[in-house]
C-alpha cells in the first residue's frame, strides 16, 4: 500500500521555503514569484516559518492579510502550501514585555533578544503565546484546500538553564527515580568523591561551573533537554490538531544537532522531514554520498514511510567554512538520491534570496537578479521536470531486510565516557563504515534505535553499543534465539541506561551466552598503530581498538596475528537457539567488514539492487510498490559513463524507452522501472 505525504495530493512535492513577508512592500515581486514557480516546475511552497512579527505586530493584534493573499495566490497558481507555525523566532515585543521567555546561559546570564530559537521551552508565557498564534492559524487555514501539511516551528535545538528549567529538571528526575533519592544516588554512583545527594532540591544542572563528573547526571540532563524540547513541540502540535486533526504535521530535523533524541520526537509526528546540506565536491565525494544516504535512511526509518526533504541548497549555502557551488547535474542527482531512499519531496532553502542580513548570500532558486536565466534556476527546473516524469514513484518504499542500530542515548553516553580514545570515540564514522557495503550494493537499510523492533529484519548490526539496557539485552537474546542474525562489535554491553558498569563481565548479563564469548579487556591503539588479524589465510588490519576476548562456545572466524594477544580470537560466531550472534572484537579499516558483509548477504539471500558489476562511483537504489520496482542509477564519480549494462530490459521513465543499457553524464541519474 502506498503512503503519501497527504492523500489529498498523491504526488511529489517540489518547492521551497518562501518568505514573502520580506517583500510585503514590493508586491509586484509576489506576482513575479508566481510566474517563476510555474517555470521552475514547483508545486509547493513552505510559508510562515518566520512570520510571527508580521502576523502579530502587537500583542493580541493579529493581521493575516499577507498570508491570506499569498496562500490564495499559490493555490490559484496550481500550488500547495506547507504552513509553518512561527515559534522559531519570536517578535521583539514578546521578549521585551516577557523577558522570562528568553533563555538563560549556563553562567546564569539571560540572553538578549536576537537570533532565533533562544527562547525557553519551559516558559509558561512562551507556551501560551505559541498556543494562541498556532490556534489562530489552524482556525483560519485548517480547511483551506491549499494547505496539505503543517510545519511545526523550525529546527528545534538548544537548552536553557533558568530556574524554571532547573525546577522541571528536578521534577523530571523525581518521576524517573520514583521520588526516591537513594535510587538516584545508586544510579549515579554518587558516593564517588562524596557527591551524594540528600534531596532532589540539591540537584543542579551539570556544567562547567558545577558538577561534571557524574555521568548519570550528564546523561539525564541530555534526556531532560530532549524531553522538554519534544514536550514543547507536542504542545504546538496539540494546538493544531485540536482544530484540524486531519492535516499531517512535521518538523524539520537536523542530523548535526544531537541534544534532541529524534526517535522520541518522531512519535507524535505524522511525517518526518529533514534539512540536508552535504559537502559535495570535496575530496571524498563517495564518502559524502554514503553519509547523506545514511541520514536519508535514518529519517525514512523513523516512521517507516516516505519522508520530506524539507531543505536543501539549490546552489550553495553561506554558513560553511567553504561555500562551494553545486556542479552541473548535482542538484538533480542529490535530489533524486533523497527520492531513491524514500523522500516524496524535494524542497529548497530558499525560494528567493533575502536582500539583507545573514542569509543574503545563501543560495536560492531565484537570485538577486530576479529572473529564470540563471544556471541554478535551470537546474531546479530540470529537477522538477524529472519529478513530474517519475511522479508514479511517489508513495512507494524500499524493501528493507537489514537494520543498523544507531542509538541516540548510546552516543551521548559514549561521548561522555572517560576512557578509550578520550576525545573522539568515532561512533558516527563507525556506523557509516558498517552501512557502506550495503549502500554500495543498493541494499536498503533501516537505521533504528536500540529499542527498535528487530523481529522484522534478517540481519541486525550493532556498532559500539556501549550502553545496553536490560530491555535491549532481552530483545537481542530473543531475536537471536528465534532465528535472527545479530552482528555486534567491541564495547557491546558495558553499561546500563544510567551509565553504570555491568558486573560479571562483558558483554552484559546473558549476552555472554548469546555471543559465546567473554570480553576481558580492551586495548586502545595510538593513531599510527595497527594490529594484524588473519581470517581464512587473508590478512587484515585493526585500528583504534582491539579487545582480548575468550571464546565460551563460539567459533573463531579470525584471530589476532600481532601484539601480545596474537592467537586470540578477533571475530567469532555463536549458534544460539535458531540464530547466529557474531562478535567483532576490533575496529576494522573496512576491509574485513566488506568481506563479511558479502558472506552474510549470500547466506541470508539478499541480492544487490542491480546484479551486475558497477563502475566505481556508480550505485543503484530502488523503491517498490504494486508489483513494480523503481531503480535509481546514480553516478557520483564525476566522470562520464558511456555504457552500463543493466542485465535485462528496463523502462526509462524520462526517455519513455525500453533499454538494457544506460549512459550517464557526470553527476547524472537515470530512473528506470520494471515489473517484479
Amino acid at each position: 500500500m502506498r503512503k503519501y505525504i497527504n492523500d489529498r495530493f498523491p504526488h511529489f512535492l517540489h518547492g521551497a521555503d518562501y518568505n514573502p513577508e520580506q517583500w510585503i512592500h514590493s508586491k509586484e515581486i509576489w506576482d513575479k514569484d508566481m510566474e517563476l514557480m510555474k517555470k521552475a516546475n514547483c508545486n509547493e511552497m513552505t510559508v510562515g516559518i518566520f512570520s510571527w512579527e508580521a502576523l502579530e505586530p502587537e500583542e493580541g493584534k493579529f493581521d493575516f492579510s499577507f498570508l491570506d493573499e499569498i496562500i490564495d495566490k499559490i493555490y490559484k497558481n496550481g500550488g500547495r502550501v506547507v504552513l509553518a507555525t512561527p515559534s522559531g523566532a519570536r517578535p521583539r515585543w514578546l521578549a521585551e514585555k516577557y523577558p522570562e521567555v528568553l533563555r538563560v546561559r549556563e553562567d546564569g546570564s539571560r540572553e538578549r533578544f536576537g537570533g532565533r530559537h533562544n527562547h525557553c521551552y519551559t516558559s509558561p508565557v512562551y507556551r501560551e503565546k505559541v498556543r494562541i498564534i498556532n490556534t489562530k492559524l489552524a482556525e483560519r487555514y485548517g480547511k483551506h484546500p491549499a494547505v496539505i501539511a503543517w510545519h511545526i516551528s523550525n529546527e528545534y535545538y538548544g537548552e536553557c538553564y533558568c530556574d524554571m528549567c532547573e525546577h522541571e529538571f528536578r521534577e523530571f528526575l523525581r518521576k524517573r527515580y520514583d521520588n526516591d533519592i537513594e535510587k538516584l544516588n545508586h544510579a549515579y554512583w554518587s558516593y564517588f568523591w562524596s557527591h551524594k545527594y540528600n534531596s532532589f532540591e540539591e540537584i543542579e544542572f551539570p556544567g562547567e561551573h558545577g558538577e561534571t563528573t557524574i555521568h548519570g547526571l550528564n546523561l539525564d540532563f541530555r534526556r531532560f533537554v530532549s524531553y522538554q524540547t519534544t514536550d514543547f513541540m507536542n504542545a504546538e502540535i496539540e494546538a493544531i490538531r485540536s482544530v484540524c486533526p486531519d492535516i499531517p504535521v512535521t518538523t524539520n530535523m537536523m542530523p548535526g544537532t544531537y541534544p534532541t533524541n529524534y526517535y522520541e520526537m518522531a512519535q507524535k509526528l505524522d511525517v518526518i522531514s529533514w534539512d540536508s546540506y552535504p559537502d559535495w565536491h570535496n575530496q571524498n565525494q563517495l564518502g559524502e554520498a554514503c553519509h547523506t544516504a545514511f541520514w536519508h535512511e535514518f529519517f525514512r526509518s523513523l516512521k517507516n514511510r516516505p519522508f520530506m526533504l524539507m531543505e536543501s541548497a539549490p546552489g550553495l549555502v553561506n554558513w560553511k567554512a567553504y561555500n562551494k557551488l553545486k556542479r552541473p547535474g548535482m542538484d538533480r542527482l542529490a535530489s533524486l538520491q533523497a527520492v531513491a531512499h524514500g523522500s516524496d519531496t524535494v524542497q529548497y532553502f530558499q525560494w528567493r534570496k533575502s536582500r539583507g542580513s545573514v542569509e543574503k548570500f545563501h543560495g536560492a532558486v531565484v537570485d538577486h537578479v530576479g529572473t529564470d536565466e540563471t544556471r541554478v534556476f535551470k537546474a531546479v527546473q530540470a529537477t522538477g521536470a524529472t519529478l513530474k516524469a517519475i511522479d508514479e514513484v511517489a508513495g512507494s518504499m524500499p524493501k528493507v531486510r537489514v537494520a543498523i542500530i544507531y542509538d541516540w542515548e548510546n552516543r551521548w553516553a559514549l561521548g561522555d565516557a572517560q576512557g578509550f580514545a578520550l576525545h573522539d570515540k568515532k561512533y558516527m564514522p563507525t556506523c557509516l563504515q558498517y552501512y557502506r557495503p550495503f549502500w554500495k550494493r543498493g541494499i536498503a537499510v533501516d537505521i533504528v534505535s536500540a529499542h527498535g523492533d528487530f523481529k522484522k529484519y534478517d540481519l541486525v548490526i550493532a556498532p559500539m553499543l556501549y550502553m545496553t539496557d536490560h530491555d535491549t539485552i532481552h530483545r537481542i537474546t530473543e531475536y537471536v534465539k528465534n532465528g535472527g542474525n545479530f552482528y555486534g562489535t567491541y564495547m557491546l554491553g558495558m553499561v546500563d541506561d544510567t551509565d553504570l558498569c555491568y558486573l560479571g563481565g562483558y558483554p552484559a548479563e546473558n549476552l555472554k551466552e548469546v555471543f559465546g564469548i567473554w570480553n576481558e579487556e580492551i586495548d586502545t591503539l595510538y593513531p599510527e598503530e595497527r594490529v594484524k588479524i588473519v581470517a581464512d589465510g587473508k590478512e587484515y588490519e585493526g585500528v583504534d581498538y582491539s579487545e582480548r576476548i575468550h571464546v565460551r562456545g563460539a567459533k573463531t572466524l579470525a584471530v589476532y596475528d600481532s601484539e601480545f594477544y596474537a592467537g586470540m580470537p578477533a571475530l567469532t560466531v555463536n549458534h544460539y537457539g535458531k540464530g547466529k550472534a557474531y562478535y567483532q572484537a576490533f575496529r576494522d579499516t573496512g576491509a574485513l567488514w566488506e568481506d563479511m558483509a558479502a558472506v552474510l548477504l549470500q547466506e541470508i539471500g539478499i541480492n544487490d539492487a542491480l546484479e551486475c558489476e558497477l563502475p566505481k562511483g556508480v550505485c543503484v537504489h530502488k523503491r517498490e510498490a504494486d508489483g513494480v520496482e523503481y531503480l535509481f542509477v546514480q553516478n557520483y564519480s564525476g566522470e562520464k559513463i558511456n555504457e552500463l549494462s543493466l542485465g535485462k530490459e528496463y523502462f526509462d521513465m524520462e526517455a519513455q524507452t525500453v533499454t538494457k543499457t544506460v549512459a550517464l553524464d557526470e553527476f547524472d541519474v537515470k530512473v528506470l522501472k520494471s515489473v517484479i
